[in-house]
């Protein structure tokens, strides 16, 4: 399928590793220019290096906690490339893990401030430049948390949820300036953040890595019927779907790429 958004611009958040890398190869592969968004230095710029093989692409580090840096980030990208016609919001972190009543003020507003205020920010950043064009796609990555959350990660379900609300509201107002807004919810991929936790939880258990994950599958996440960990780029391809030219009577919608993870037939 041939997109139609060769020679576009754009902006991928939490881009040095996992669903964010894979949509960023894969919008490259399709002749976008990316700007490749994260907080880190060293695996960014390796990333980056890796899509310069297949396309063209640049790094731009920046703390979306931090409303300068996000500025600052928005003023690189369009001194390199004049604008952003795409936005992939991908950085998330997992947040604190505990009971509710041992959570503090502090875990709550470190989860929120990433997981949901840094798409508010790069929404208001970029927007204006896609009304100047009249033209845009932004996607903002939610989760099977928002909508069948797990009471041990209550900040991030919480954060995940006002995602999907964020991009209902946004898609409504900015429609009609060929904005079109999409959340994208995967469950259970294997990525850097989802590594983490099972590495956790194999050392907790006593057990090795992929029994970590067996034993995770069958007992949290039980409704996931292909039984496995899904992969970034399976989660990159549906992005890919909704940055196209393809995509032009999608909006407001939310696509789980979870497995069969929500045992719902609703959102």
């Amino acid at each position: 399928m041939d997109f139609g958004i060769k020679g576009k611009v754009a902006l991928i958040t939490g881009g040095d590793s996992g669903i964010g890398q894979a949509t960023a190869k894969l919008l490259a592969a399709e002749g976008v220019k990316i700007a490749l968004l994260d907080k880190t230095t060293d695996p960014l710029q390796s990333t980056v290096e890796e899509i310069n093989k297949i396309g063209e692409a640049i790094a731009v580090q920046a703390d979306l906690r931090n409303l300068e840096a996000v500025e600052a980030a928005k003023q690189q990208i369009i001194n390199q490339y004049g604008g952003v016609n795409i936005l992939v919001n991908c950085a998330g972190i997992t947040g604190a893990q505990k009971e509710f009543l041992k959570l503090s003020d502090e875990e709550w507003l470190e989860t929120i401030e990433v997981d949901f205020m840094a798409a508010v920010r790069v929404c208001r950043a970029f927007i204006p430049e896609m009304q100047k064009a009249g033209w845009g796609r932004i996607v903002l990555v939610g989760s099977e948390d928002a909508v069948q959350p797990y009471t041990d990660e209550m900040p991030y379900c919480a954060a995940k949820a006002a995602v999907l609300n964020l991009t209902k509201n946004l898609s409504k107002a900015y429609a009609k300036d060929g904005i079109l807004i999409n959340s994208v919810s995967p469950a259970f991929i294997a990525t850097p953040m989802t590594d983490k936790m099972m590495q956790e939880r194999a050392e907790k258990l006593g057990v090795e890595f992929d029994q970590a994950i067996d034993s995770f599958l069958k007992e949290k996440r039980p409704h996931l019927v292909l039984q496995r960990r899904g992969k970034a780029p399976e989660v990159a391809a549906v992005i890919g779907f909704l940055c196209s030219q393809q995509s032009s009577f999608v909006v407001g919608s939310n696509y789980r790429v979870d497995g069969g993870s929500v045992a719902t037939v609703h959102h």
